[in-house]
C-alpha cells in the first residue's frame, strides 16, 4: 500500500479543490463531511472572501456549514496556489464552456493543469472532474503535468471522474450517485476510486479516462437528443392542435422501451446546451460528422424564438406591451442562470420593442453575465396589480413557490411553457401553451 492510500484510509489526505463553483463546492463539502480536510482554490477573489467570511454563495449550501468547516479550520478557501504542493489529492472542478464558434475552451482547465504542474510532488493524486471530450486527460493535462519531471502512475497519480450534479435535486445527491473513475493506468485508477470510496456509496471502475469522458458526454448527449424530439413534436402538435403533455403522460404508461422528456423554452444548466458540441468538434478531428447531436442542438437553440413568436401572437405585437417572465432560473426550485433560455427569451422580448420585468423567488438580480454583459434586472414583487397590469405574463421557470392559481385569478394572459397551470390542476382560456 502506498502512502497516499494510508492517509486516504485514514482521513489524513488533505484534499485541494480547485473551482469553488456548483461542482466543487458541493465536493468539498462531501469530503469535509467525511472527516477530510479540505483546501479550496479559485482565482475569484470574491468568492473565497465570501467564503472566509463564513458566507455561502450556493442556495442549497447554507452559512452553517461553511461557518462550522471553517471555524474549526476544517476548510481553507485560499486563492494561494503554492498552497497545492502541500496537497495529497487535487481535484479539478473549473468551467469548460464554448468559444463563440462552438469550440472548446479549454483554457481554465489547461491553465490550472500549468499550476499544478509547478507544484506537483510525488505521490500525489490529480483528478480532473470538468466535462471534456475523451483524450483531453491523456492528450492535455498528462503532457502538461509531466513538464514537473513526474511520471504519471509511477511518481504521481492521474484520473478523469466526471461529476454528476444536479442543483435542486432532493433525491439523488453527490453520495448516492454512482460515480465513474478512470485512470491513466491501473496503479492511477486504484488510488483515485479508494478516494471516492470514501464519499460515494458506489465507485464505478472503468478502464480508461477516455471511457470515463465518452460516458459523461453519452449522459448528456442522450438527454439533449431525446428534448429535442420532444421539443420538435411540440411544434408539430401545436399546429395539429394535439396537447403535447398529454401526449406524453399517455405514452409513459408503457411500462418498458420509452422514457418521459419534457418540452420547454430551451436547455439550461452547463451540461446539456455545452457538453454535446464538445463530442461534435472532436469527431471533426476523425472526419467524422455526428448529425444527430447537431440537429438536436439546432432544434433546442430554437426553441426561445418559437416562444417568443407565440407569446408575439397572443398580444398581436409585442412593442410597447408590458410582458412579465415568471422564473429565469434554468430549472424549478434553483438559483441557477448557468445558460438559461429565459436570458435569451428576455433579450428577444426586449429587441421586439416589449417591457420586460421578471420576477424569481430565487433570483434576486443579474448583471454581468457572459452572454448578456450589458443586461442588468432586479426581480419584482408578484402582487395582483403588477399580475393585472401585465399584458402578458410569461411563465419560464415552473417554480414550486407560485401560486399559479393567484396568478391565473390575476392575470390577462398567460403564456405556460412548462404546462404548470394544467398540472395545478388550472384549465382557462387565458392560458396558452407553447
Amino acid at each position: 500500500m502506498t502512502g497516499i492510500e494510508d492517509l486516504i484510509r485514514n482521513k489524513e489526505a488533505k484534499i485541494g479543490v480547485i473551482g469553488l463553483g456548483y461542482v466543487g463546492l458541493p465536493l468539498a463539502k462531501a469530503f469535509l463531511e467525511k472527516g477530510f480536510k479540505v483546501y479550496g482554490f479559485d482565482v475569484d477573489a470574491a468568492k473565497i472572501d465570501q467564503l472566509k467570511r463564513r458566507r455561502s454563495y450556493l442556495k442549497h449550501i447554507d452559512d452553517g456549514f461553511i461557518s462550522k468547516y471553517t471555524k474549526n479550520q476544517s476548510f481553507i478557501p485560499t486563492n494561494q496556489f503554492d498552497q497545492l504542493k502541500e496537497m495529497n489529492a487535487i481535484i479539478i472542478c473549473v468551467p469548460t464552456p464554448l468559444k463563440n464558434q462552438r469550440d472548446p475552451d479549454l483554457s481554465y482547465v489547461l491553465n490550472t493543469a500549468e499550476t499544478i504542474s509547478k507544484y506537483l510532488n510525488k505521490d500525489q493524486l490529480v483528478v480532473l472532474e470538468s466535462t471534456t471530450y475523451p483524450g483531453t486527460t491523456d492528450d492535455e493535462l498528462l503532457p502538461i503535468l509531466q513538464k514537473s519531471g513526474l511520471k504519471a502512475g509511477k511518481d504521481f497519480y492521474l484520473a478523469f471522474s466526471p461529476e454528476r450534479e444536479d442543483p435542486g435535486n432532493k433525491k439523488f445527491g453527490l453520495g448516492n450517485v454512482p460515480k465513474i473513475v478512470g485512470g491513466d493506468t491501473p496503479e492511477c485508477l486504484k488510488v483515485a476510486k479508494l478516494l471516492y470510496d470514501q464519499i460515494v456509496d458506489k465507485t464505478i471502475p472503468v478502464s480508461s479516462t477516455k471511457i470515463a469522458e465518452a460516458a459523461k458526454l453519452l449522459e448528456n448527449i442522450y438527454r439533449s437528443v431525446n428534448i429535442a424530439l420532444v421539443n420538435e413534436l411540440k411544434m408539430l402538435f401545436d399546429r395539429m392542435d394535439i396537447n403535447i403533455y398529454e401526449v406524453i403522460e399517455a405514452a409513459k404508461t408503457k411500462p418498458f422501451g420509452f422514457q418521459a422528456f419534457y418540452p420547454g423554452p430551451g436547455l439550461g444548466g452547463h451540461c446539456i446546451p455545452i457538453d454535446p458540441f464538445y463530442l461534435t468538434w472532436i469527431a471533426k478531428k476523425h472526419d467524422f460528422t455526428t448529425k444527430f447531436i447537431e440537429l438536436a442542438g439546432e432544434i433546442n437553440t430554437q426553441m426561445p424564438e418559437y416562444v417568443v413568436k407565440k407569446a408575439a401572437e397572443i398580444v398581436k405585437s409585442l412593442k410597447g406591451k408590458k410582458v412579465l417572465v415568471l422564473g429565469i432560473a434554468y430549472k424549478k426550485d434553483i438559483d441557477d442562470l448557468r445558460e438559461s433560455p429565459a436570458l435569451k427569451v428576455i433579450q428577444l422580448l426586449k429587441e421586439q420593442g416589449a417591457n420586460v420585468s421578471y420576477n424569481d423567488p430565487h433570483v434576486a438580480e443579474f448583471k454581468g453575465l457572459r452572454h448578456y454583459p450589458g443586461v442588468e434586472m432586479k426581480s419584482i414583487e408578484l402582487t395582483a396589480d403588477i399580475l393585472k397590469d401585465s399584458d402578458l405574463v410569461f411563465l419560464l421557470t415552473d417554480h414550486s413557490d407560485y401560486d399559479y392559481a393567484f396568478i391565473e385569478q390575476n392575470a390577462k394572459a398567460i403564456l405556460d411553457t412548462r404546462n404548470a397551470f394544467e398540472k395545478s390542476g388550472i384549465k382557462s382560456q387565458k392560458v396558452f401553451r407553447a
